[in-house]
């Protein structure tokens, strides 16, 4: 199975919510179809045993109960009690066993997709985006992926198909007030937290954000560690790392203070529904329409779904969040290719290296050239000197040979060949029968503009063809 399915094409948009995250997350998942149906019958099952449990807990007191049946030991009950304890725990880890696979694959696919596409992007995409940030970004999208993955079949899936079974024994075995009381309960929870996390979402947004630029701003100022020593900024340095994990305190500090706000609102909504719900059960055991073993199997229920409840405020921040990391990660492999090759490109042919610009033009902004309409000719085992002041464009040149840019106008030709008609591969890679071409031949031709460069330097001009001298 490739580690990889087909990524995201350059031109599509990244996806914006959740729908859309998850619509593109989707094929790296469906592909493990298999191991996904396993553990969906893992899940059943082992939510089958745990509510079986419940019911058969409500046997065991009735049986003990001396006004329905003489006192005796309910052996069978208390075997078959201990053997769906042992099959639920059992179903639960086999299915994390059989799941396993899926979360870390997945997410080494999409990480390794991303890492790609970045190295297939043109060169003005890396030097316009900071590296520490695009590392956050790709580091935060990777454990994101494993954990949209761990909640949703982990908590969201069992949670929902365990409330959705209580709901309907409730309902066939009791009064259908006990479901309301349920229902109501849930969806009240449910409502408050999302519309409460949706308000806090802003504050974790802003919480990344500033994480991410004190993090670019550390490793920005420490890649150029021996830049920041000449001009003597240890402290400049300092001072603007420290704002920005200023600015991150204070993101934290508010997105905590929202947290324990909509942790109260949970606690309050679930005990008021718990009390209601023990209430009736009591009452209808007072009443003598329920007995004791329904009173305790009420209370089962009760507590089985509390737990999932306590934790769907943190599931939902947590997906949300996930969502969010998994967008930002989906955004940088749908950045588009400045340079990309087309689609009938063959592979250049091997052979002298004779180098030909035609009156190229380039610039790195429309609003100002670099290069206008130059042409000149590098025949094959010949050396040219670029010379000219700095910003003239002779790093240009070799940028524009190894297609890192592609140019405005003109052409540039190897060996008669249009650059934009061969892949990019091929133009970069060694060959046995053309080991020379493009790379040895350009750092001969980078280190022969340089030594010129700094013998002879050329008279300044803002028109690089003018200023430039070429010699064979």
């Amino acid at each position: 199975m490739p580690a990889t399915p087909p990524p995201l094409q350059s031109a599509t948009a990244p996806p914006e919510g959740g729908f859309a995250t998850l619509r593109a997350l989707w094929p790296y998942v469906w592909r493990f179809r298999l191991r996904i149906i396993v553990a969906m019958v893992f899940l059943i099952g082992a939510k089958a045993a745990t509510i079986s449990i419940s019911l058969l807990l409500k046997q065991i007191v009735d049986a003990l109960d001396p006004k329905l049946a003489p006192l005796t030991v309910p052996v069978l009950l208390l075997a078959t009690y201990g053997a769906l304890r042992l099959a639920s725990t059992l179903f639960t880890e086999l299915r994390q066993i059989v799941f396993a696979r899926v979360m870390a694959r997945t997410a080494r696919s999409i990480t390794l997709a991303v890492f790609e596409h970045l190295h297939a992007l043109s060169l003005r995409f890396h030097l316009e985006r900071r590296t520490g940030g695009i590392s956050r970004d790709l580091e935060r999208g990777m454990g994101a992926v494993s954990d949209l993955l761990d909640w949703t079949v982990y908590t969201i899936l069992p949670t929902v198909l365990e409330i959705t079974i209580v709901c309907v024994i409730l309902i066939r075995s009791f009064d259908a007030s006990f479901a309301w009381i349920t229902l109501g309960t849930l969806t009240l929870y449910v409502a408050f937290t999302f519309a409460v996390t949706e308000w806090r979402i802003r504050y974790y947004k802003a919480m990344n954000e500033a994480d991410t630029n004190a993090n670019a701003r550390a490793i920005d100022s420490l890649l150029n560690y021996e830049t920041v020593k000449y001009f003597n900024n240890e402290s400049f340095e300092a001072e603007r790392y420290d704002n920005g994990l200023k600015t991150l305190e204070d993101a934290r500090v508010r997105s905590l203070k929202t947290l324990a706000l909509l942790n109260i609102g949970q606690s309050s909504i679930v005990a008021i529904g718990l009390s209601l719900l023990v209430w009736r059960a009591a009452a209808g055991v007072v009443a003598g329409h329920m007995s004791i073993g329904d009173m305790v199997l009420v209370n089962a229920f009760l507590l089985q779904l509390s737990m999932p409840l306590n934790y769907l405020g943190m599931v939902y921040r947590e997906v949300k969040q996930a969502m969010t990391h998994i967008e930002r990660m989906f955004a940088l492999l749908a950045e588009s290719r400045d340079v990309q090759d087309a689609t009938d490109a063959k592979s250049l042919i091997a052979g002298a290296a004779s180098v030909r610009f035609e009156r190229v033009g380039f610039g790195y902004d429309p609003r100002r050239s670099i290069l206008h309409e130059l042409s000149f000719e590098i025949p094959a085992g010949q050396t040219v000197a670029v010379v000219g002041a700095t910003g003239a464009g002779k790093s240009t040149l070799a940028r524009l040979l190894y297609r890192f840019y592609d140019v405005d106008s003109g052409r540039i030709t190897l060996n008669g060949q249009d650059l934009r008609a061969v892949t990019q591969s091929s133009l970069r890679a060694p060959s046995a029968s053309f080991p020379k071409t493009p790379c040895c031949l350009m750092t001969r031709f980078i280190s022969t503009s340089l030594m010129a460069a700094r013998a002879r330097p050329a008279k300044k001009s803002s028109r690089p063809h003018a200023g430039h001298r070429f010699s064979t």
